[in-house]
């Protein structure tokens, strides 16, 4: 049988060294192994031991890890996973399948065919953004990969009635809105990784699926997969979400993230057994 295992990643499996959430005394922190490098400088860890669990996982044949992220497919390949290479990554949260590394230009354009039909263009909602948008908080607005639109803030001044007008008017367009540390993402809503998991499920003839995630925008995902987890810290920890599939993790930062590989190879132990 094939067990596929999709996790997202930011605040998921890796972490940056603002998201670590090293509470305890420094002797007694976790070894840490560096993940990802951006303009010569570390970026992202995950700790040396859910490493070796992730390198173990992804050495057992009837795994069929997806790493699946909002990133766009340049922050995505940045990240060099401990194990063997994931055949499949999903970016672009879902916008975007790679296969071997490559762009499935079928995929992409299926989903821009369903974007075009179910929700307002992304010209539309960056402009919006941009004009209702304060610069005394806005830091950087970008559009990824042509599929959505992200502001990067200073959190403590977005006022919160701001965000709520804007969930509302995103809401009537078809589109989500989700707060991520310091940026906030405008996402079309039939953009979802649940979709693409799916579409790699149907490839990979997987029999089972395993999900992670931290972000409203994984709850498709989540509620998707047989099986998954969410990790005490995160949109959906501070929502208090859950879902009868889905393990609430008690455990918050980069100790989540091994938490979390720890029950996606007991699982797959189980079901591969």
């Amino acid at each position: 049988m094939t067990v596929l295992v999709a996790s997202d990643l930011d605040r998921t499996l890796i972490y940056s060294a603002a998201a670590l959430g090293l509470t305890m005394p420094d002797h007694q922190a976790p070894r840490l192994l560096c993940v990802e490098v951006h303009e010569s400088k570390p970026l992202s860890y995950m700790t040396e031991t859910a490493a070796g669990l992730l390198a173990q996982l992804t050495a057992d044949p009837a795994v069929a890890f997806v790493p699946t992220t909002t990133r766009t497919r340049k922050q995505y390949q940045r990240i060099s996973f401990p194990g063997r290479p994931a055949p499949y990554a999903i970016c672009a949260n879902g916008g975007q399948l790679l296969v071997d590394g490559v762009a499935d230009r079928d995929w992409r354009r299926a989903v821009a065919t369903r974007l075009a039909r179910e929700c307002a263009p992304l010209d539309e909602v960056h402009a919006h953004l941009l004009a209702v948008s304060d610069p005394q908080w806005l830091r950087k607005a970008r559009v990824a990969e042509d599929l959505f639109a992200y502001l990067v803030v200073e959190r403590a001044l977005v006022p919160d009635e701001w965000l709520k007008a804007l969930e509302e008017w995103a809401g009537a367009r078809g589109w989500t809105v989700s707060l991520q540390g310091r940026k906030i993402y405008a996402v079309p809503r039939p953009l979802t990784k649940s979709a693409a998991m799916a579409e790699v499920a149907r490839r990979t003839g997987a029999d089972t699926t395993l999900a992670a995630g931290d972000s409203l925008l994984d709850a498709d995902l989540l509620l998707a997969a047989d099986r998954a987890w969410r990790p005490g810290h995160g949109e959906l920890a501070d929502a208090g979400w859950t879902a009868p599939s889905v393990a609430a993790l008690g455990t918050a930062g980069v100790l989540a993230g091994e938490e979390i590989v720890r029950e996606f190879g007991r699982a797959v132990a189980t079901l591969t057994a």
